[in-house]
């Protein structure tokens, strides 16, 4: 059974970066796409990124408008984590964010996906 773990979360000032961070342990990254989802209070799940199983050899990534160019995804098979580079955030990136695995689904739906961490806070604040 895979197990998601995030960490990285924390308190940045507006325009500042953090890196999330998504382990994965007793399966391989390598058999899952993987997507990175945020709920703020009184919102909806929305999907942010997603990165499909064989993006080391020309797989697809994509995101959600309101984070293109500012967030980049990546996978380092070696530690079995993929990543969520977040720079410029802006205070509306303050959520709870999560990273899903699915073995056949990918994109931005949250319901397309079976396996989920707990999730690490973002906050955004001067």
């Amino acid at each position: 059974q895979l197990q998601l773990a995030e960490s990285g979360g924390g308190l940045v000032q507006p325009g500042g970066s953090l890196r999330l961070s998504c382990t994965a342990s007793q399966r391989s990254i390598i058999y899952y796409n993987i997507g990175w989802f945020r709920q703020a209070p009184g919102k909806e799940r929305e999907g942010v990124s997603y990165s499909s199983e064989n993006i080391s050899s020309g797989g697809t990534t994509d995101y959600a408008a309101s984070v293109k160019g500012r967030f980049t995804v990546s996978r380092d098979v070696a530690n079995n984590t993929v990543y969520l580079q977040m720079n410029n955030l802006k205070p509306e990136d303050t959520a709870f964010y999560y990273c899903a695995a699915d073995t056949f689904n990918s994109g931005l739906n949250s319901r397309d996906y079976y396996y989920w961490g707990h999730g690490t806070q973002v906050t955004v604040s001067s």
